[in-house]
């Protein structure tokens, strides 16, 4: 697919086929494209958590759904995905990467960033996924882990204190699911977005 049409394709999917696991060969692609993304100094500090066996997914669920929520159309459509992945960003690799002699901030000070680019990099990472979910014939969604279920999510997959995971991405092979009512904002005009020489 010519690469014009897999960014126009991209869109978030809601529900999947749960009888089309996705091969293999394609997580692997997945994965392969994902750590293929641009990062600060090279520190590629990130980690993907990958869940594909129905008990690992259901346990996903059970960790990042708060208790007592209702069940919705977007949980009932999301759940059928027979793939997840979670991007992880390590902030402490950075401040290491940035400590060695070619960069020299040997104070490891996080102020020094102007942005905290572990997350920016670990974003790049995802938007890969996304990106060859559609080459590939697939649908997926970037969706966050509530604040409040983290604690929840690291205790039932073991992720190592300096992992903070910056959302999760559903995969699969799309099934007719509905479109958010924010999409009815529109696209916003090139004119009001892009600034070209100045902004004004």
């Amino acid at each position: 697919m010519e690469f014009s049409e897999v960014v126009r394709r991209r869109r978030m999917v809601r529900a999947y086929d749960p009888n089309r696991p996705v091969p293999p060969e394609v997580v692997d692609r997945l994965l392969r494209h994902a750590v293929r993304a641009p990062s600060a100094g090279f520190t590629q500090g990130w980690g993907f958590l990958v869940l594909e066996t129905p008990e690992d997914r259901e346990r996903f669920w059970a960790a990042t759904t708060p208790p007592g929520a209702p069940t919705t159309r977007w949980l009932e459509g999301m759940r059928t995905a027979p793939l997840i992945v979670v991007p992880h960003a390590n902030r402490s690799a950075y401040l290491e990467r940035y400590a060695e002699p070619d960069k020299g901030w040997v104070d490891r000070d996080e102020r020094r960033w102007p942005v905290p680019y572990w997350y920016i990099d670990a974003g790049f990472a995802a938007l890969l996924i996304l990106l060859t979910a559609v080459d590939e014939g697939l649908g997926a969604c970037f969706f966050g882990i509530p604040a409040e279920r983290t604690t929840a999510y690291r205790e039932a997959f073991g992720v190592p204190a300096e992992y903070t995971p910056i959302g999760a991405i559903t995969v699969g092979y799309p099934a007719p699911d509905w479109r958010s009512p924010s999409l009815r904002r529109g696209r916003r005009p090139m004119e009001q977005v892009v600034h070209r020489g100045r902004w004004s």
